[in-house]
Protein backbone atom coordinates (compact mmCIF):
# COMPACT_ATOMS: atom_id res chain seq x y z
CA UNK A 1 0.00 0.00 0.00
CA UNK A 2 3.23 2.23 0.67
CA UNK A 3 3.29 2.48 -2.96
CA UNK A 4 0.06 2.98 -4.41
CA UNK A 5 0.25 6.83 -3.81
CA UNK A 6 -3.27 7.01 -5.50
CA UNK A 7 -4.88 5.43 -2.59
CA UNK A 8 -2.79 7.45 -0.31
CA UNK A 9 -4.17 10.42 -1.89
CA UNK A 10 -7.38 9.73 -1.31
CA UNK A 11 -7.23 8.56 2.09
CA UNK A 12 -4.21 10.87 3.02
CA UNK A 13 -6.75 12.45 5.96
CA UNK A 14 -7.98 9.64 7.63
CA UNK A 15 -4.22 7.73 7.03
CA UNK A 16 -2.55 10.50 8.74
CA UNK A 17 -4.63 9.92 11.64
CA UNK A 18 -5.13 6.36 12.11
CA UNK A 19 -3.09 3.14 12.84
CA UNK A 20 -1.67 0.65 10.65
CA UNK A 21 -2.12 -2.91 11.72
CA UNK A 22 -1.11 -5.19 8.77
CA UNK A 23 0.38 -3.93 5.32
CA UNK A 24 -0.30 -6.93 3.77
CA UNK A 25 -3.75 -7.56 1.02
CA UNK A 26 -5.59 -5.98 2.13
CA UNK A 27 -3.58 -3.22 4.31
CA UNK A 28 -5.72 -2.97 7.58
CA UNK A 29 -5.80 0.76 8.89
CA UNK A 30 -7.01 1.05 12.33
CA UNK A 31 -8.91 4.43 12.66
CA UNK A 32 -8.19 6.90 15.63
CA UNK A 33 -11.74 8.84 16.17
CA UNK A 34 -12.49 11.20 18.21
CA UNK A 35 -14.04 9.76 21.90
CA UNK A 36 -16.10 11.37 23.83
CA UNK A 37 -17.64 9.88 26.94
CA UNK A 38 -20.17 10.34 29.31
CA UNK A 39 -21.47 8.22 31.69
CA UNK A 40 -21.66 4.63 30.21
CA UNK A 41 -22.40 5.91 27.06
CA UNK A 42 -19.01 6.38 24.85
CA UNK A 43 -19.38 8.32 21.25
CA UNK A 44 -17.00 8.08 18.90
CA UNK A 45 -16.42 10.79 15.73
CA UNK A 46 -14.96 10.53 12.54
CA UNK A 47 -14.68 13.63 10.37
CA UNK A 48 -16.70 16.98 11.11
CA UNK A 49 -20.62 17.56 10.62
CA UNK A 50 -21.55 19.27 7.89
CA UNK A 51 -24.69 21.54 8.99
CA UNK A 52 -25.93 21.16 5.43
CA UNK A 53 -26.04 17.71 5.38
CA UNK A 54 -28.50 15.12 6.89
CA UNK A 55 -28.25 12.21 8.83
CA UNK A 56 -29.17 8.84 9.42
CA UNK A 57 -29.37 6.84 12.38
CA UNK A 58 -29.08 2.95 12.54
CA UNK A 59 -29.71 1.14 16.09
CA UNK A 60 -27.63 -2.13 15.41
CA UNK A 61 -29.31 -5.39 17.93
CA UNK A 62 -27.83 -8.70 18.31
CA UNK A 63 -26.49 -11.90 19.83
CA UNK A 64 -22.81 -11.97 20.90
CA UNK A 65 -20.61 -13.03 17.33
CA UNK A 66 -23.79 -12.27 14.92
CA UNK A 67 -20.98 -9.47 13.33
CA UNK A 68 -22.17 -6.33 14.53
CA UNK A 69 -18.63 -5.06 14.84
CA UNK A 70 -17.78 -6.24 11.05
CA UNK A 71 -20.91 -4.97 10.06
CA UNK A 72 -20.01 -0.82 11.24
CA UNK A 73 -16.47 -1.66 9.72
CA UNK A 74 -17.85 -2.42 6.64
CA UNK A 75 -20.66 0.28 6.73
CA UNK A 76 -17.60 3.36 6.95
CA UNK A 77 -15.82 1.18 3.92
CA UNK A 78 -18.89 1.87 1.51
CA UNK A 79 -19.70 5.38 2.82
CA UNK A 80 -15.67 6.12 2.21
CA UNK A 81 -15.84 4.38 -1.05
CA UNK A 82 -13.74 1.84 -0.87
CA UNK A 83 -13.32 -0.83 -3.57
CA UNK A 84 -12.20 -4.16 -3.12
CA UNK A 85 -9.24 -3.55 -6.15
CA UNK A 86 -7.70 -0.40 -3.72
CA UNK A 87 -6.78 -3.84 -1.66
CA UNK A 88 -7.16 -1.32 1.73
CA UNK A 89 -9.98 -2.10 4.55
CA UNK A 90 -10.36 0.73 7.44
CA UNK A 91 -11.77 -0.54 10.95
CA UNK A 92 -13.48 1.88 13.06
CA UNK A 93 -14.29 -0.67 15.46
CA UNK A 94 -10.92 -1.51 17.51
CA UNK A 95 -10.96 -5.27 17.42
CA UNK A 96 -13.29 -8.52 18.09
CA UNK A 97 -12.44 -7.35 22.13
CA UNK A 98 -14.99 -5.12 21.35
CA UNK A 99 -17.61 -7.50 22.06
CA UNK A 100 -16.83 -7.59 25.65
CA UNK A 101 -17.67 -4.03 26.70
CA UNK A 102 -20.75 -3.28 28.58
CA UNK A 103 -20.76 0.99 27.16
CA UNK A 104 -23.61 1.36 24.42
CA UNK A 105 -21.22 2.96 21.53
CA UNK A 106 -22.37 5.59 19.72
CA UNK A 107 -20.35 6.09 16.27
CA UNK A 108 -20.82 9.35 14.05
CA UNK A 109 -19.46 9.09 10.87
CA UNK A 110 -19.38 12.65 9.32
CA UNK A 111 -16.78 11.59 6.87
CA UNK A 112 -18.31 10.09 3.87
CA UNK A 113 -17.27 10.34 -0.08
CA UNK A 114 -20.13 8.01 -1.69
CA UNK A 115 -23.64 9.03 0.85
CA UNK A 116 -25.25 12.27 0.63
CA UNK A 117 -25.85 12.11 4.08
CA UNK A 118 -23.44 11.43 7.62
CA UNK A 119 -24.42 8.19 9.38
CA UNK A 120 -25.07 7.63 13.47
CA UNK A 121 -24.38 4.14 14.51
CA UNK A 122 -25.48 3.07 17.65
CA UNK A 123 -23.79 -0.49 18.45
CA UNK A 124 -25.44 -2.60 20.83
CA UNK A 125 -22.92 -4.76 23.23
CA UNK A 126 -24.03 -8.18 22.60
CA UNK A 127 -27.58 -9.32 24.12
CA UNK A 128 -27.66 -13.07 25.89
CA UNK A 129 -23.44 -13.93 26.64
CA UNK A 130 -22.02 -14.94 29.06
CA UNK A 131 -22.27 -11.80 31.40
CA UNK A 132 -26.27 -12.26 32.34
CA UNK A 133 -29.40 -11.14 32.66
CA UNK A 134 -28.28 -7.99 34.51
CA UNK A 135 -26.08 -7.49 31.65
CA UNK A 136 -28.69 -6.87 29.21
CA UNK A 137 -31.08 -5.36 31.42
CA UNK A 138 -28.13 -2.45 31.59
CA UNK A 139 -28.04 -2.31 27.73
CA UNK A 140 -32.03 -1.30 28.06
CA UNK A 141 -31.34 1.22 30.46
CA UNK A 142 -28.35 2.77 28.67
CA UNK A 143 -30.75 2.62 25.95
CA UNK A 144 -32.97 4.57 27.45
CA UNK A 145 -30.54 7.03 29.21
CA UNK A 146 -29.41 7.80 25.57
CA UNK A 147 -32.38 8.37 24.18
CA UNK A 148 -33.64 11.33 26.56
CA UNK A 149 -30.17 12.63 27.21
CA UNK A 150 -30.09 16.41 25.89
CA UNK A 151 -26.85 15.78 24.05
CA UNK A 152 -28.08 12.21 23.08
CA UNK A 153 -29.59 10.31 19.82
CA UNK A 154 -33.53 11.67 19.62
CA UNK A 155 -34.66 9.89 16.24
CA UNK A 156 -33.96 6.36 14.26
CA UNK A 157 -34.14 5.45 10.73
CA UNK A 158 -33.71 2.30 11.39
CA UNK A 159 -32.96 -0.67 13.65
CA UNK A 160 -31.21 -3.48 12.56
CA UNK A 161 -31.54 -7.06 13.95
CA UNK A 162 -27.94 -8.57 12.91
CA UNK A 163 -28.37 -12.39 12.53
CA UNK A 164 -26.17 -14.98 10.91
CA UNK A 165 -27.82 -16.51 7.54
CA UNK A 166 -26.20 -19.72 8.77
CA UNK A 167 -28.45 -19.58 12.13
CA UNK A 168 -30.39 -23.48 11.50
CA UNK A 169 -32.33 -23.02 14.31
CA UNK A 170 -34.28 -21.09 16.77
CA UNK A 171 -32.87 -21.35 19.67
CA UNK A 172 -34.08 -19.96 22.67
CA UNK A 173 -30.83 -17.31 23.14
CA UNK A 174 -32.47 -15.60 20.12
CA UNK A 175 -35.24 -15.84 20.59
CA UNK A 176 -34.31 -14.05 24.02
CA UNK A 177 -32.62 -11.08 21.87
CA UNK A 178 -35.54 -10.76 19.62
CA UNK A 179 -38.11 -10.34 22.99
CA UNK A 180 -35.44 -7.80 24.50
CA UNK A 181 -35.32 -5.69 21.57
CA UNK A 182 -39.22 -5.68 20.73
CA UNK A 183 -40.32 -4.96 24.24
CA UNK A 184 -37.78 -1.08 24.00
CA UNK A 185 -39.98 0.14 21.37
CA UNK A 186 -43.57 1.97 20.43
CA UNK A 187 -45.89 0.56 18.23
CA UNK A 188 -44.48 3.10 15.25
CA UNK A 189 -40.94 1.71 15.18
CA UNK A 190 -42.72 -1.44 13.24
CA UNK A 191 -41.91 0.05 9.83
CA UNK A 192 -38.46 0.80 10.78
CA UNK A 193 -37.25 -2.21 11.55
CA UNK A 194 -34.84 -4.37 9.46
CA UNK A 195 -32.64 -7.36 9.24
CA UNK A 196 -29.28 -7.47 8.66
CA UNK A 197 -27.98 -11.16 7.37
CA UNK A 198 -24.57 -11.58 8.18
CA UNK A 199 -21.98 -14.97 7.26
CA UNK A 200 -24.47 -14.90 3.61
CA UNK A 201 -23.27 -16.86 0.35
CA UNK A 202 -25.86 -14.69 -1.39
CA UNK A 203 -28.97 -16.96 -1.43
CA UNK A 204 -32.64 -16.52 0.26
CA UNK A 205 -31.67 -16.71 4.18
CA UNK A 206 -34.38 -19.11 4.59
CA UNK A 207 -33.12 -19.99 8.11
CA UNK A 208 -33.13 -16.23 9.47
CA UNK A 209 -36.84 -15.43 7.53
CA UNK A 210 -37.93 -18.67 9.53
CA UNK A 211 -36.46 -17.55 13.21
CA UNK A 212 -38.17 -14.17 12.46
CA UNK A 213 -41.87 -15.39 11.71
CA UNK A 214 -41.22 -18.00 14.50
CA UNK A 215 -40.29 -15.55 17.14
CA UNK A 216 -43.05 -13.12 15.70
CA UNK A 217 -40.82 -10.11 15.18
CA UNK A 218 -42.63 -7.23 14.22
CA UNK A 219 -40.74 -5.21 11.18
CA UNK A 220 -40.83 -3.73 7.87
CA UNK A 221 -42.38 -6.26 5.14
CA UNK A 222 -42.12 -5.85 1.06
CA UNK A 223 -44.64 -6.27 -1.08
CA UNK A 224 -44.86 -9.70 -0.54
CA UNK A 225 -45.26 -9.59 2.90
CA UNK A 226 -41.93 -10.78 3.34
CA UNK A 227 -39.11 -9.16 6.33
CA UNK A 228 -37.24 -6.76 4.76
CA UNK A 229 -33.49 -8.11 4.82
CA UNK A 230 -30.14 -6.94 3.63
CA UNK A 231 -27.29 -9.55 2.84
CA UNK A 232 -23.85 -9.37 4.01
CA UNK A 233 -20.09 -11.39 3.74
CA UNK A 234 -17.89 -9.43 6.10
CA UNK A 235 -14.96 -11.09 5.21
CA UNK A 236 -13.27 -8.49 3.09
CA UNK A 237 -10.76 -7.70 5.58
CA UNK A 238 -9.01 -11.39 5.04
CA UNK A 239 -6.39 -11.62 3.57
CA UNK A 240 -6.21 -12.47 0.32
CA UNK A 241 -2.74 -14.06 -0.87
CA UNK A 242 -5.35 -17.44 -1.20
CA UNK A 243 -9.09 -17.44 -1.92
CA UNK A 244 -8.77 -14.02 -3.91
CA UNK A 245 -11.82 -14.99 -6.61
CA UNK A 246 -13.86 -15.96 -3.54
CA UNK A 247 -12.86 -13.03 -1.44
CA UNK A 248 -13.82 -10.68 -4.37
CA UNK A 249 -17.56 -11.88 -4.79
CA UNK A 250 -18.15 -11.84 -0.87
CA UNK A 251 -16.97 -7.75 -0.94
CA UNK A 252 -19.43 -7.67 -4.21
CA UNK A 253 -22.55 -9.15 -2.30
CA UNK A 254 -21.69 -7.14 0.30
CA UNK A 255 -21.73 -3.85 -1.74
CA UNK A 256 -24.77 -5.03 -3.10
CA UNK A 257 -25.97 -5.34 0.51
CA UNK A 258 -25.18 -2.01 1.65
CA UNK A 259 -26.50 -0.23 -1.71
CA UNK A 260 -29.74 -1.23 -1.07
CA UNK A 261 -29.58 -0.70 2.95
CA UNK A 262 -28.60 2.73 2.34
CA UNK A 263 -31.33 3.17 -0.34
CA UNK A 264 -33.28 1.99 2.11
CA UNK A 265 -32.12 4.72 4.82
CA UNK A 266 -32.55 7.62 2.21
CA UNK A 267 -36.21 6.74 1.45
CA UNK A 268 -37.49 6.27 5.26
CA UNK A 269 -38.61 8.69 7.34
CA UNK A 270 -37.12 9.14 10.63
CA UNK A 271 -39.42 7.71 13.61
CA UNK A 272 -38.35 10.15 16.68
CA UNK A 273 -38.07 8.16 19.80
CA UNK A 274 -40.80 10.35 21.97
CA UNK A 275 -43.00 7.63 21.95
CA UNK A 276 -40.30 5.21 22.80
CA UNK A 277 -39.16 7.01 25.61
CA UNK A 278 -43.14 6.42 26.66
CA UNK A 279 -42.70 3.27 26.61
CA UNK A 280 -39.51 2.80 28.37
CA UNK A 281 -40.71 5.33 31.47
CA UNK A 282 -43.65 3.70 31.34
CA UNK A 283 -42.10 0.19 32.31
CA UNK A 284 -39.61 2.01 34.46
CA UNK A 285 -42.99 3.33 36.26
CA UNK A 286 -44.23 -0.05 35.97
CA UNK A 287 -41.38 -1.86 37.57
CA UNK A 288 -41.03 0.79 39.75
CA UNK A 289 -44.84 0.71 41.12
CA UNK A 290 -44.31 -3.43 41.09
CA UNK A 291 -41.63 -3.69 43.47
CA UNK A 292 -42.78 -0.83 45.64
CA UNK A 293 -45.95 -2.68 45.58
CA UNK A 294 -44.04 -5.71 46.95
CA UNK A 295 -42.49 -4.12 49.70
CA UNK A 296 -45.53 -2.49 50.36
CA UNK A 297 -47.93 -5.95 50.53
CA UNK A 298 -44.77 -7.98 52.83
CA UNK A 299 -45.38 -4.82 54.94
CA UNK A 300 -48.95 -5.23 55.37
CA UNK A 301 -48.78 -8.93 55.63
CA UNK A 302 -46.50 -8.66 58.04
CA UNK A 303 -49.02 -6.35 59.91
CA UNK A 304 -51.30 -8.14 59.46
CA UNK A 305 -49.63 -10.93 61.33
CA UNK A 306 -48.64 -8.96 64.36
CA UNK A 307 -52.38 -7.85 64.29
CA UNK A 308 -53.35 -11.71 64.54
CA UNK A 309 -51.06 -13.17 66.55
CA UNK A 310 -51.95 -9.79 69.24
CA UNK A 311 -55.78 -10.75 68.52
CA UNK A 312 -55.36 -14.62 68.86
CA UNK A 313 -53.09 -13.66 72.46
CA UNK A 314 -55.93 -11.47 73.61
CA UNK A 315 -58.58 -14.03 73.34
CA UNK A 316 -56.27 -16.71 74.74
CA UNK A 317 -55.47 -15.17 77.72
CA UNK A 318 -59.03 -12.93 78.19
CA UNK A 319 -59.54 -14.31 81.85
CA UNK A 320 -55.91 -13.76 82.62
CA UNK A 321 -56.24 -10.44 81.61
CA UNK A 322 -59.08 -9.52 84.01
CA UNK A 323 -56.79 -10.29 86.80
CA UNK A 324 -53.65 -9.86 86.20
CA UNK A 325 -53.75 -5.59 84.68
CA UNK A 326 -49.75 -6.84 83.76
CA UNK A 327 -50.47 -9.12 81.19
CA UNK A 328 -48.16 -9.01 78.28
CA UNK A 329 -48.74 -10.25 74.74
CA UNK A 330 -46.04 -11.81 72.37
CA UNK A 331 -46.13 -10.59 68.86
CA UNK A 332 -43.82 -9.72 65.98
CA UNK A 333 -43.38 -5.88 64.82
CA UNK A 334 -41.88 -3.91 62.13
CA UNK A 335 -39.66 -0.56 61.68
CA UNK A 336 -38.08 0.63 59.12
CA UNK A 337 -34.07 1.01 58.64
CA UNK A 338 -31.74 2.88 56.43
CA UNK A 339 -29.16 0.55 54.68
CA UNK A 340 -26.60 2.03 52.89
CA UNK A 341 -26.66 0.84 48.64
CA UNK A 342 -23.73 0.96 46.00
CA UNK A 343 -24.22 4.04 44.35
CA UNK A 344 -22.27 7.39 43.61
CA UNK A 345 -21.75 9.59 40.45
CA UNK A 346 -20.83 8.75 37.44
CA UNK A 347 -19.22 11.26 35.53
CA UNK A 348 -21.22 14.93 34.92
CA UNK A 349 -24.17 13.03 34.40
CA UNK A 350 -25.20 9.86 35.53
CA UNK A 351 -25.80 9.01 39.15
CA UNK A 352 -26.62 5.47 40.68
CA UNK A 353 -28.62 5.88 43.97
CA UNK A 354 -32.46 5.36 45.55
CA UNK A 355 -34.87 7.52 44.99
CA UNK A 356 -37.12 7.63 48.56
CA UNK A 357 -39.76 9.44 49.99
CA UNK A 358 -39.25 11.25 53.43
CA UNK A 359 -42.84 10.61 54.58
CA UNK A 360 -43.98 7.37 53.38
CA UNK A 361 -40.46 6.24 54.52
CA UNK A 362 -40.38 4.36 51.43
CA UNK A 363 -38.31 3.16 47.84
CA UNK A 364 -39.79 4.64 45.36
CA UNK A 365 -37.16 4.55 42.22
CA UNK A 366 -34.92 1.65 43.30
CA UNK A 367 -32.96 -0.71 41.78
CA UNK A 368 -32.86 1.35 38.11
CA UNK A 369 -32.84 5.17 38.74
CA UNK A 370 -29.32 5.85 36.97
CA UNK A 371 -29.90 9.18 35.06
CA UNK A 372 -31.79 11.41 37.39
CA UNK A 373 -30.06 13.89 39.87
CA UNK A 374 -32.55 14.49 41.74
CA UNK A 375 -35.74 13.64 42.62
CA UNK A 376 -37.48 16.06 40.38
CA UNK A 377 -35.15 14.62 37.35
CA UNK A 378 -36.77 10.89 38.18
CA UNK A 379 -38.97 8.74 36.06
CA UNK A 380 -41.49 7.94 38.59
CA UNK A 381 -42.58 11.79 39.13
CA UNK A 382 -45.44 12.85 37.21
CA UNK A 383 -46.98 16.58 37.23
CA UNK A 384 -45.23 17.13 40.21
CA UNK A 385 -45.90 14.17 42.18
CA UNK A 386 -44.67 10.43 43.08
CA UNK A 387 -46.54 7.81 40.89
CA UNK A 388 -45.01 4.90 43.38
CA UNK A 389 -45.79 6.15 47.22
CA UNK A 390 -47.97 5.30 48.90
CA UNK A 391 -48.87 8.68 49.64
CA UNK A 392 -48.23 10.19 45.88
CA UNK A 393 -46.39 12.82 48.16
CA UNK A 394 -44.83 16.07 46.08
CA UNK A 395 -41.28 15.77 44.84
CA UNK A 396 -40.13 18.32 47.66
CA UNK A 397 -41.06 14.89 50.48
CA UNK A 398 -38.71 13.00 48.36
CA UNK A 399 -34.55 12.36 48.32
CA UNK A 400 -31.96 11.02 46.22
CA UNK A 401 -29.58 9.08 48.30
CA UNK A 402 -27.18 6.30 48.74
CA UNK A 403 -29.01 4.28 50.73
CA UNK A 404 -32.58 2.53 51.02
CA UNK A 405 -35.17 2.02 53.15
CA UNK A 406 -35.51 -1.97 54.41
CA UNK A 407 -38.17 -3.26 57.09
CA UNK A 408 -36.96 -4.92 59.93
CA UNK A 409 -38.57 -7.48 62.13
CA UNK A 410 -38.38 -8.37 65.85
CA UNK A 411 -40.64 -10.19 68.45
CA UNK A 412 -41.39 -7.63 71.37
CA UNK A 413 -43.77 -8.66 74.69
CA UNK A 414 -46.11 -5.24 75.25
CA UNK A 415 -48.74 -4.37 77.93
CA UNK A 416 -52.73 -4.03 77.00
CA UNK A 417 -51.87 -0.80 77.96
CA UNK A 418 -48.91 -0.44 75.07
CA UNK A 419 -50.89 -2.12 72.44
CA UNK A 420 -54.24 0.26 72.86
CA UNK A 421 -51.43 3.26 72.66
CA UNK A 422 -50.02 1.61 69.05
CA UNK A 423 -53.49 1.65 67.80
CA UNK A 424 -55.29 4.78 69.15
CA UNK A 425 -52.54 6.90 68.13
CA UNK A 426 -54.04 10.45 67.51
CA UNK A 427 -57.72 9.32 67.69
CA UNK A 428 -57.35 7.99 71.49
CA UNK A 429 -59.67 10.46 73.30
CA UNK A 430 -61.91 10.28 70.53
CA UNK A 431 -62.46 6.49 70.30
CA UNK A 432 -61.40 5.36 74.05
CA UNK A 433 -64.60 3.72 74.26
CA UNK A 434 -63.59 1.04 71.84
CA UNK A 435 -63.00 -2.36 72.28
CA UNK A 436 -58.90 -3.14 71.47
CA UNK A 437 -60.12 -6.42 69.27
CA UNK A 438 -62.40 -3.94 67.39
CA UNK A 439 -59.33 -1.42 66.88
CA UNK A 440 -57.69 -4.38 65.02
CA UNK A 441 -60.31 -5.22 62.90
CA UNK A 442 -60.16 -1.53 62.20
CA UNK A 443 -56.64 -1.94 61.09
CA UNK A 444 -57.17 -5.06 59.45
CA UNK A 445 -59.39 -3.88 56.93
CA UNK A 446 -57.46 -0.54 56.35
CA UNK A 447 -54.66 -2.38 55.28
CA UNK A 448 -56.65 -4.70 53.42
CA UNK A 449 -57.99 -1.76 51.53
CA UNK A 450 -54.20 0.19 50.91
CA UNK A 451 -53.36 -3.22 49.46
CA UNK A 452 -56.16 -3.27 47.19
CA UNK A 453 -55.88 0.37 45.92
CA UNK A 454 -51.92 -0.48 45.48
CA UNK A 455 -53.19 -3.88 42.96
CA UNK A 456 -55.12 -1.26 40.99
CA UNK A 457 -52.26 1.50 40.35
CA UNK A 458 -50.29 -1.41 39.47
CA UNK A 459 -52.82 -3.09 37.08
CA UNK A 460 -53.47 0.88 35.15
CA UNK A 461 -50.01 0.84 34.43
CA UNK A 462 -49.74 -2.53 32.87
CA UNK A 463 -53.23 -1.35 30.53
CA UNK A 464 -51.17 2.03 29.51
CA UNK A 465 -48.23 -0.05 28.11
CA UNK A 466 -50.78 -2.21 26.08
CA UNK A 467 -51.97 0.97 24.20
CA UNK A 468 -49.09 1.47 22.74
CA UNK A 469 -46.21 -0.83 23.41
CA UNK A 470 -44.67 -2.62 20.01
CA UNK A 471 -44.21 -5.64 22.42
CA UNK A 472 -47.01 -6.00 25.56
CA UNK A 473 -46.51 -9.68 26.63
CA UNK A 474 -42.34 -9.66 26.68
CA UNK A 475 -40.25 -11.15 29.10
CA UNK A 476 -39.76 -7.72 31.18
CA UNK A 477 -42.96 -8.24 31.86
CA UNK A 478 -44.01 -11.46 32.45
CA UNK A 479 -43.05 -11.30 36.23
CA UNK A 480 -44.85 -8.72 36.76
CA UNK A 481 -48.03 -10.05 34.80
CA UNK A 482 -47.65 -13.52 37.35
CA UNK A 483 -47.64 -11.08 40.38
CA UNK A 484 -50.62 -9.47 39.40
CA UNK A 485 -52.26 -12.62 38.64
CA UNK A 486 -51.97 -14.21 41.81
CA UNK A 487 -53.03 -10.98 43.67
CA UNK A 488 -55.96 -10.71 41.66
CA UNK A 489 -56.76 -14.38 42.32
CA UNK A 490 -56.46 -13.27 46.16
CA UNK A 491 -58.61 -10.47 46.02
CA UNK A 492 -61.31 -12.31 44.21
CA UNK A 493 -61.23 -9.58 40.99
CA UNK A 494 -62.69 -11.75 38.09
CA UNK A 495 -63.04 -9.13 35.49
CA UNK A 496 -59.17 -7.87 36.20
CA UNK A 497 -57.87 -11.60 36.57
CA UNK A 498 -59.78 -12.82 33.04
CA UNK A 499 -57.85 -9.97 31.16
CA UNK A 500 -54.46 -10.28 32.57
CA UNK A 501 -55.02 -14.38 31.86
CA UNK A 502 -56.42 -13.31 28.60
CA UNK A 503 -53.14 -11.55 27.44
CA UNK A 504 -50.85 -14.53 29.35
CA UNK A 505 -52.86 -16.48 27.26
CA UNK A 506 -51.07 -14.56 24.02
CA UNK A 507 -47.92 -14.84 24.91
CA UNK A 508 -46.02 -16.09 21.57
CA UNK A 509 -43.50 -19.09 21.31
CA UNK A 510 -40.69 -16.54 21.38
CA UNK A 511 -41.80 -15.26 24.50
CA UNK A 512 -41.70 -18.96 25.93
CA UNK A 513 -38.62 -19.33 24.45
CA UNK A 514 -37.03 -16.59 25.66
CA UNK A 515 -38.54 -17.09 29.16
CA UNK A 516 -36.66 -20.45 29.34
CA UNK A 517 -33.39 -18.81 28.22
CA UNK A 518 -33.96 -15.73 31.19
CA UNK A 519 -34.52 -19.13 33.35
CA UNK A 520 -31.45 -21.34 32.58
CA UNK A 521 -29.75 -17.71 32.38
CA UNK A 522 -30.71 -17.25 35.85
CA UNK A 523 -30.08 -20.84 37.05
CA UNK A 524 -26.43 -20.70 35.79
CA UNK A 525 -25.63 -17.42 37.34
CA UNK A 526 -26.73 -18.28 40.81
CA UNK A 527 -24.71 -21.84 40.73
CA UNK A 528 -21.73 -19.61 39.41
CA UNK A 529 -21.94 -17.68 42.48
CA UNK A 530 -22.53 -20.23 44.89
CA UNK A 531 -19.04 -21.52 43.22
Amino acid sequence: MAENTNIRSKYKDIISNSTVVSTGRPAVIQLRPKKETFGTLTRLTVGERNVNKTNRTILLVGESGAGKSALINTLFNYSMGVKFEEEVWFQIVEDEKRSQTSDVTVYQIFESQTLPYSLTIIDTPGYADTRGLEHDINICQRLFDLFRSEDGVHEVHAVGLVMKATDNRLSDRLMYVFDSVMSLFGKDMEKNIVALITHSDGRKPKNALQALEAANVKCSRDQKDQPVYFLFDNCQHEDRAEDEEYLNGAAELSERGMTEFTDFLEKTEAQKLKKTVEVMTERVRLTACIQNLQDRIRLTELKQREITQTTDALKKHEEEMKENEKFTAEAEVQSKEKEPINGGKWGLVFYIGAVTCNVCKENCHYPGCTMAKSPKDCEVMKDGRCTSCRGKCPVSDHVKEKWKYVTKTKKVRRTEAQMKEKYEKNRRERERKKSLLGKLKEEMNRLTAEKSQLLDEAYQHFRRLEHFALKVDSVSLHVHLDFLIERMKERGDTEKLQRLEQRRSREDEATRAALRHMMASSSCGKTAKRQ
